[in-house]
C-alpha cells in the first residue's frame, strides 16, 4: 500500500494519499489546504483518485475539497453529522456538499485495498477513522501521545475516550496510526505511552 503524507495549511494538517500499488487507484483523505500541491503529487505519482474523504468537517481538513474535487471529478464522502467549522481567525473555504454519507461499519474499497469506517465522535460529532490493511487513519480522534481537543462545539471528552478505548485500542498493537496532525504512531505504543489512556492496557 502506498501512503503519501502531505503537510498542508497553517495548522499543518496531514493530508493522505492512499493508493493500491497494482491499480494506482487512490483515496485523498483530508485535503485541508494547498490544493495545487496535493494535485501535483497525485499527478507525479500517476494516481487515479476514486474518492475524497473527510475524517470530519473542521475547516483545516476541508479547505482544498473544492479544488481537488473539481480536478478529479470524484465524490466527496464524510459522516452525516460532520459539520463545517470556521474560526481561529483564519480564512476558511466553504466545502462542497458531500455526495455520499459514511456510516459506522461501511467498507471503502479502492483497488485491492479495503477500509472500514469507524465512527468516533467526541472531537467532532461526525468524526470518523478508516481502518484497513494494518493502518488506521485517525483524523483528530487519536494522535501520537494525545487525543483530539474537545472544547470546540460538539466536543465531548467522555464520548471521545469511550470510542478510543472501545473501538481503537482493540485493534492489533502493530496497527500504524496516521493522525490528522503530527507524527505517526502505533496502537501498541499509544496503549503504553498515551497519558489520556492512563496505561489501562
Amino acid at each position: 500500500m502506498l501512503v503519501e503524507t502531505l503537510l498542508v495549511g497553517p495548522l499543518q494538517v496531514n493530508c493522505y494519499l492512499v493508493a493500491c500499488p497494482r491499480t494506482k487507484h487512490a483515496l485523498v483523505i483530508d485535503p485541508g489546504d494547498e490544493g495545487d500541491h496535493i494535485l501535483e503529487r497525485i499527478n507525479k505519482l500517476e494516481l487515479q483518485v476514486k474518492m475524497v474523504i473527510n475524517t470530519h468537517g473542521h475547516f483545516d481538513h476541508v479547505g482544498a475539497n473544492h479544488q481537488v474535487l473539481a480536478a478529479t471529478g470524484v465524490e466527496l464522502c464524510m459522516h452525516q453529522a460532520a459539520k463545517q467549522a470556521q474560526g481561529y481567525g483564519l480564512p476558511a473555504v466553504q466545502s462542497p456538499d458531500p455526495k455520499r454519507f459514511l456510516q459506522n461499519g461501511d467498507l471503502i474499497e479502492v483497488g485491492d485495498l479495503s477500509f472500514e469506517v469507524i465512527h468516533t465522535p467526541g472531537h467532532s460529532p461526525g468524526g470518523i477513522c478508516l481502518y484497513g490493511e494494518g493502518h488506521l487513519f485517525s483524523g483528530d480522534t487519536l494522535f501520537a501521545g494525545s487525543i483530539g481537543r474537545t472544547d470546540l462545539p460538539g466536543g465531548d471528552m467522555k464520548q471521545l475516550l469511550g470510542h478510543i478505548r472501545s473501538q481503537l485500542m482493540v485493534l492489533p498493537d502493530a496497527t500504524v496510526v496516521h493522525p490528522g496532525h503530527g507524527p505517526e504512531s502505533t496502537i501498541g505504543r499509544e496503549k503504553t505511552v498515551n497519558p489520556f489512556l492512563n496505561g489501562d492496557y
